[in-house]
């Protein structure tokens, strides 16, 4: 077994046997740690990869002036640390996305279906015979009982009753289609 520095030096001048060795040697204990962090085991597999791979690519301007071990441990450290602010950035934007998407499609999608059911009711309206339509527009749009309307009309409450079951059945017909 070589000391840090001999490894370090190795590997700075490509021995790719001595980088794999450390990777082996280094790989579960340094995603272990990560995991302690992040709580995300792919995460940390992939944060250790990482930082190998840049190891590895980098590997000519390698300067560690503490352990092997400890510079390994510190960078896991910050990377995860980094995963962290990272994943908390992404989440914030995300929230605020979905947020501005409620904002601005749901209230034009309800005017959509608004705006076709106004279309629909009004054909309707336009199919029912005069006084039915009349007895119909004054319960649901004034809001008049139907004694009120039976009043106001001169007729009986059983006409009212009447046309506003026709008036109904066609409404469910129509808007069942």
């Amino acid at each position: 077994m070589h000391s840090s520095g001999e490894i370090i030096r190795r590997i700075r001048q490509g021995d790719k046997q001595e980088f794999e060795k450390l990777f082996r040697s280094s790989y579960v204990s340094l995603v272990r740690y990560a995991t302690t962090f992040v709580k995300d085991h792919d995460a940390s597999e992939e944060i250790v990869q990482d930082l190998f791979f840049r190891l590895w690519q980098d590997r000519q301007n390698l300067r560690i002036e503490t352990s092997l071990n400890g510079y390994l441990y510190r960078s896991v450290h910050n990377r995860a640390l980094h995963y962290i602010e990272h994943q908390k950035v992404v989440s914030r934007h995300a929230g605020e996305i979905a947020s501005r998407s409620e904002l601005t499609t749901e209230p034009v999608t309800e005017a959509i279906y608004y705006n076709e059911l106004q279309a629909r009711v009004a054909r309707v309206l336009e199919r029912l015979p005069e006084r039915c339509r009349a007895i119909f527009r004054m319960s649901r749009f004034e809001g008049l009982k139907y004694n009120e309307i039976a009043e106001k009309l001169a007729v009986s409450l059983k006409t009212v009753e009447a046309d506003m079951g026709k008036a109904l059945r066609e409404f469910r017909k129509a808007l069942a289609e």
